[in-house]
């Protein structure tokens, strides 16, 4: 899958995705999303000062369908403003 990376996000190859519950407005639900987007997702919880249920919660009070779908584009569109990195850090700050 192309040269290796030197970063903290994990590897690409052979991914399975993985279950993991959130509450959302008080209840449990259960998100089926690959590691990268997991691992993504709580970077954007804590640059935003967000718990991962809060800001999966935030994703899913804006959605239209399935919600791992929402949450794969929520973390696409943080690479292409700016918000996330392609070495899977948070972008600088301007200030």
């Amino acid at each position: 899958m192309g040269p290796s990376r030197d970063d903290a996000r994990p590897p690409l190859k052979a991914i399975a995705p993985r279950k993991r519950s959130v509450t959302i407005a008080g209840h449990a639900t259960s998100l089926t999303l690959e590691e990268p987007f997991w691992h993504d997702l709580a970077t954007i919880a804590r640059h935003r000062g967000l718990s991962l249920n809060a800001l999966v919660a935030a994703v899913d009070a804006e959605r239209r369908g399935n919600l791992s779908s929402a949450l794969r584009l929520f973390v696409l569109d943080c690479y292409r403003r700016g918000e996330l990195t392609a070495a899977g850090d948070n972008a600088p700050d301007d200030g």
